[in-house]
């Protein structure tokens, strides 16, 4: 599985419940906060949901 990098370059105040625990569930806690994870579809879709406050890129 490939893996990519999520950097979190918005803030969660004024969000919604559910994004807020999408970007915990990412491990995601402060701003400008990296994380890795593996391109499962579950991560993925997590990706999805807060896609307009974070940022993904592909790690090789």
């Amino acid at each position: 599985m490939a893996k990519i990098k999520v950097t979190q370059v918005k803030s969660q105040i004024r969000r919604p419940q559910n994004q807020k625990r999408t970007l915990e569930a990412l491990g995601l806690r402060k701003l400008n906060q990296v994380v890795e994870h593996e391109a499962t579809p579950s991560i993925l879709g997590m990706v999805n949901t807060v896609k307009h406050l974070i940022s993904v890129e592909e790690v090789k």
